[in-house]
Parts: structure tokens; sequence; C-alpha cells
């Protein structure tokens, strides 16, 4: 059996350059013995669990959709935003929703204090990210982020 505390737990920081996404996260899997991004399948976890904390007036992520993630949110303290594939909703500690592949979800701190929630998340093989607002893909676990131009399945005198 692995154990840890959150408070003994130290805290990464995520900042845009401009601000606009800016969070602080614990790795409480990577804690107990689990791999970023990695599951059963390399050695890590079935699921990822972290804490975050958003400052007030922030975003976690742009608007984004995972192609095989799951990912459940479980929001401790704070109030904020969240939007989703089709409305947006507000949230507060006590409150927690689940986002499956394809539901393209963001959060923003809309409070005066910290928004704190965790996410746990499963560790397909691979994802790719899409980013609805700009055009942008990631893919997973190698974390590369690129745009793209669709073209034809099938090249002129194939």
């Amino acid at each position: 059996m692995n154990r840890a505390t959150v408070d003994a737990l130290s805290e990464s920081e995520s900042k845009s350059p401009n601000g606009k996404y800016h969070f602080f996260r614990k790795n409480l899997s990577q804690a107990v013995g689990g791999k970023k991004d990695i599951g059963t399948w390399g050695g890590g976890h079935s699921f990822d669990v972290e804490m975050y904390r958003i400052p007030s007036g922030a975003e976690n992520f742009p608007f984004h959709a995972h192609a095989a993630q799951s990912e459940m949110y479980i929001f401790v303290s704070g109030c904020g935003s969240v939007r989703g594939p089709s409305e947006k909703c507000d949230v507060k500690g006590g409150d927690f929703m689940m986002f499956s592949p394809g539901e393209a979800h963001s959060i923003a701190n809309t409070g005066d204090d910290d928004l704190v929630f965790y996410v746990i998340a499963d560790n397909p093989q691979a994802d790719v990210i899409s980013y609805p607002d700009t055009g942008k893909w990631m893919v997973k676990p190698e974390r590369r982020c690129f745009t793209m131009q669709e073209t034809e399945y099938y090249e002129k005198g194939d």
C-alpha cells in the first residue's frame, strides 16, 4: 500500500504568457506510485487523480475535448463557471460532473477565492485533444500541440 497526504504534496504552477490560463496542481496519483498519463499498460495506474487550484479570474485550460479520455471533476471550494459542449453552468464546492470523450469543456474561477477541485481521469493508451475555438490539436502521451489542414483521404493520382 502506498500512502500520501495532500497537504504534504508539492504544488506545480502553470500559467499562460498573458495569465488567462493559470492554475496550481498536486498530482495525487504520482505521489502513490503512478506515472503521468501512463495506464496499467505502461506500469501506471488505471486512472490519475489531481487536485487543482485556480486563482480568481483565471481559467484552467482552453476549451477542449478529449477523443479517448473521460474526466470527472469534484469541486471542493470556491465558485466558478464550467463551459460544456452545449451550455455553461455555475459550480461551487460540493458539485461534481463528468465529461465523456468528445465533450468539450473548460473551467473558469468567477469568484474572489481560489476554485479548488479534484480531477479523476482514466488513462487511455493514447488521446487526441481538440481545441474547437482555435483549431489546435494535441496528442498524448507525447504532449505535442499542432495545427492541421484538412485534406482528402486519397491524394490525386491514387
